[in-house]
């Protein structure tokens, strides 16, 4: 019979550390599982240490020759013979022997969950850090949708704490190889606008900080790839949420395309200036069409009314919104930040009482949960 789990452990020159991890699986209370060792030909030791295990639910595989990290995370998913699969990375490990038995209980017990995740505690030379990404302090469901929308702001999921539905790689998505870096949160987005994502409070695995981590490797060697694959993710996610017609999600998308492509462009150089140039061609390559190309367009003149805005520059916030009203003369919103721009330090007052007022902090923290997540409804209406 198959087992429950698989966890998917991902190797390549981390034999020092592949025993730590294995060892926190295998110390669980619940004990229906595989692991899968994927060596991707490795020049250390990580056979030595994988034999060392004598635990029959160990599968060692080893790739001839090196497939790349994620070509390798799909092969051992590809290979996954369980309902629920984890992709932990051999630098990663898990604090807690309960934790797998509080995932699959809850997983059984509400089938629309496509994955469940928890914050993590960082690993500094060995050592436990800060907690990273906790989304409240209550367990709970989310909808997916809603957490979608939360998590669009930034991958707020550690990875080695994410455990999902084979189904959700089978059914949706495997990881796409043209994403090194952030095709995890391109995922764990997809899953969540398809299925719904289960949270526990406690930080339950540790994430380890160092120099051969994949983290480290990417933003050090290649930061202009991080940049072009958190900027491609929004596209591709918009694109899928529109064949869905999740009108929100999409509207969120390009909101976040424009919001960052505002934080890199300053206005006070020529430098700047053909950037924004090179970024608008990219919208135009990117979009479906004309008019979302003007959207997306308007909403980076906004956002950068928005930051002249902050800085008490109203002169040059009144001349972005006025462009962004030119593309896209029916938004209300950039209506109104231009005339509260037109009345100066007094409409800062007025703005700031009213965000204050409409979007406490504590309803924009966390997205809203579920207790119960309904059976047999659309993911999207």
């Amino acid at each position: 019979m198959n087992p429950m789990v698989s966890f998917v452990v991902p190797c390549y020159k981390l034999a020092h550390l592949l025993g730590e991890c294995v060892e926190s699986i295998l110390g669980q209370t619940y004990r229906d599982f595989e692991v899968l060792i994927m060596d991707d030909c490795s020049p250390d030791n990580t056979l030595e240490i994988a034999q060392s295990f004598t635990d029959p639910r160990i599968r060692y595989i080893r790739n001839e020759p090196n497939l790349g990290h994620l070509r390798n995370y799909n092969k051992g998913i590809g290979l996954a013979r369980g309902k629920y699969v984890w992709l932990i990375s051999a630098d990663d490990r898990l604090r807690t022997t309960l934790i797998l038995d509080r995932y699959v209980d809850l997983m059984e017990r509400n089938p629309n969950v496509g994955y469940v995740f928890c914050p993590a505690i960082s690993l500094v030379n060995g050592m436990e850090s800060r907690v990273l990404h906790s989304h409240g302090p209550s367990d709970r469901v989310f909808k997916g949708k809603n957490f979608l929308i939360h998590l669009l702001d930034g991958n707020s999921v550690v990875a080695a704490s994410g455990m999902a539905r084979k189904d959700c790689y089978d059914k949706v998505a495997y990881f796409p190889l043209d994403m090194p870096w952030g095709g995890d949160w391109y995922l764990w987005c997809l899953f969540a606008l398809h299925y719904e994502v289960g949270y526990f409070a406690e930080p339950m695995v540790n994430y380890r900080s160092h120099d051969l981590s994949m983290t480290t490797f990417l933003t050090e060697n290649a930061p202009d790839l991080c940049k072009k694959d958190d900027y491609v993710i929004y596209w591709r996610v918009k694109e899928k949420a529109q064949a869905l017609r999740c009108r929100r999600v999409v509207a969120k998308c390009r909101h976040m395309i424009s919001y960052q492509g505002a934080r890199t462009f300053r206005r006070s150089s020529a430098e700047d200036a053909d950037s924004l140039v090179a970024w608008k061609a990219s919208v135009r390559s990117f979009a479906s069409n004309r008019a979302e190309e003007r959207l997306v367009i308007a909403g980076l003149h906004a956002c950068l009314g928005d930051q002249q805005y902050l800085v008490r520059d109203f002169l040059r916030a009144s001349e972005e919104y006025r462009r962004a009203l030119k593309l896209f003369p029916a938004d209300w919103k950039t209506i109104a930040k231009l005339t509260l721009a037109r009345l100066g330090s007094g409409g800062v007052t007025f703005r700031e009482t009213v965000t204050r007022i409409c979007f406490p902090k504590s309803a924009r923290s966390v997205p809203s949960p579920i207790k119960t997540p309904s059976k047999g409804r659309e993911v999207c209406r």
